[in-house]
């Protein structure tokens, strides 16, 4: 990507089209994390640059990545089953670790990214909390 605040309409024309033959593809949370994981990965070549952040390397690469990993796993597992929640929760946590990484790099990255950053991220809690709010019905309560 490059670019560190390229659109996510531009990131989206950018996408090869075999990633974009998924079903999954149609959720607008699929993409944003996608989006963001691309985000972070650019966003390490910051923090290696800085002796101090590059630990946070490891740790923030890994909770991004496993937000659309965790979403892919949750679709396999068939939508709207119990495994398929319980996963998106799993992802959803994956998301804050992520918000949680970019807060300990603050010191390495340059304010205006890190205020992008937050803004996408917490978009796509918003857009997985709100997933897993409209399954909340169609699963029977756990006694």
């Amino acid at each position: 990507m490059g670019d560190k605040f390229v659109k996510f309409e531009d990131w989206e024309k950018s996408v090869p089209e075999f990633v974009k033959k998924d079903s999954l593809w149609e959720s607008l949370y699929y993409r944003v994390a996608l989006y963001l994981y691309d985000l972070v990965w650019d966003d390490c070549d910051i923090l290696q640059k800085d002796l101090r952040a590059r630990h946070n390397i490891g740790q923030i690469i890994h909770s991004s990545g496993s937000i659309s990993a965790n979403m892919e796993e949750a679709v396999g597992r068939g939508v709207g089953t119990p495994d398929y929640v319980r996963i998106l929760k799993i992802s959803l946590g994956e998301i804050r670790e992520t918000r949680g990484w970019y807060y300990r790099c603050r010191h390495a990255l340059p304010p205006d990214l890190l205020e992008h950053r937050y803004k996408v991220i917490d978009h796509l809690k918003a857009l997985v909390v709100n997933l897993l709010n409209s399954h909340k019905g169609n699963l029977g309560k756990k006694k």
